[in-house]
């Protein structure tokens, strides 16, 4: 059984918590984590460029000049896409990039990057965030105390919203601070080190057992 140094504000440790085999030590499927972040990023499309045929185009109503004795080729209507303002064939038309993953699927993927964070030394584990005001100077004390310096991307994962923490983090470069309901799979692939609660780690196991 895995177990990791959980440590409060200032940096010292106060505990050690032992971590569950099912969701911090398994072998990472990262086949499963592209499959969840395609799905995510096709679910971010909007689908909807649009672009009209022959039949939606205005005008073309008649023959734009006899079939014979012209010399040209027949023509039947100057809304074909051969013609300036004519119809476009094959173009883009409204659409859903749904691409749909099994929820057990989800759950591999984010027991995967859990599993190879531990494993790369790239997770930390706080007691709590009490931060007495919201002040940036505060949040990169706290993250230096911690050893999660601003040279990487980190995701700074809560249980709940801690008002004080976000507002303190928000403008400061590289750091990402959010619940744990509201991370995604896309959201967590894309930082080099996590900083999680105590409570946040110990609801992972929860729900992902």
């Amino acid at each position: 059984m895995p177990s990791i140094k959980v440590l409060n504000q200032l940096g010292e440790e106060v505990k050690e918590l032992n971590l569950s085999d099912e969701v911090f030590a398994i072998e990472p499927n990262m086949q499963a984590v592209v499959d969840v972040v395609n799905s995510q990023r096709a679910g971010m499309r909007q689908g909807t460029a649009d672009t009209k045929n022959r039949t939606e185009v205005s005008g073309g109503g008649r023959k734009p000049y006899r079939q014979k004795g012209t010399g040209r080729a027949r023509q039947g209507s100057i809304r074909s896409p051969q013609f300036v303002g004519g119809g476009v064939v094959f173009g883009p038309t409204p659409r859903k990039y749904v691409l749909k993953v099994n929820k057990k699927v989800v759950k591999l993927a984010v027991k995967s990057l859990l599993s190879d964070k531990l494993a790369n030394n790239s997770l930390v584990v706080v007691d709590k965030f009490e931060l007495a005001e919201a002040k940036t100077k505060l949040f990169v004390e706290v993250m230096n105390n911690i050893g999660a310096y601003v040279n990487k991307k980190i995701v700074v994962v809560t249980d709940e919203e801690n008002f004080n923490l976000e507002l303190a983090g928000r403008n400061v470069p590289n750091y990402y601070i959010q619940t744990k309901s509201h991370l995604s799979v896309y959201d967590l692939i894309n930082a080099d080190m996590y900083v999680m609660t105590e409570d946040a780690v110990k609801k992972y196991e929860e729900e992902l057992k």
